[in-house]
């Protein structure tokens, strides 16, 4: 079974940054697209970030340009760059694997 692991979130001011890893299980990890979701309180499950198995990524209309998303395969790791920070990114944000299998979550709170 694969496992899926966030860790980064934080309380953070606005305009500030925070950096999500997550790390993944599986030596087919390279060949997966992976992808950021987020919840935010009182909406629907958002797709923020996806990173294909050869490194294209594609973002949400409401964090791009703000927002990166990478991947580092020798370490079945991905990551989530957040810059420029908002009170409405305020979120439980998830890691997913491309196979289907989801982290618990990290929470992330931009509230000056």
């Amino acid at each position: 079974q694969v496992q899926v692991a966030e860790s980064g979130g934080d309380l953070v001011q606005p305009g500030g940054s925070l950096r999500l890893s997550c790390v993944s299980s599986g030596d087919m990890f390279r060949f997966y697209p992976m992808n950021w979701y987020r919840l935010i309180v009182g909406q629907q499950r958002e797709l923020v970030a996806t990173i294909r198995a050869d490194g294209t990524t594609t973002y949400s209309d409401s964090v791009k340009g703000r927002f990166t998303i990478s991947r580092d395969n020798a370490k079945n790791m991905v990551y989530l760059q957040m810059d420029f920070l908002k009170p409405e990114d305020t979120a439980l944000y998830f890691c997913h694997h491309g196979q289907g299998f989801w982290g618990q979550g990290t929470q992330v709170t931009v509230s000056s």
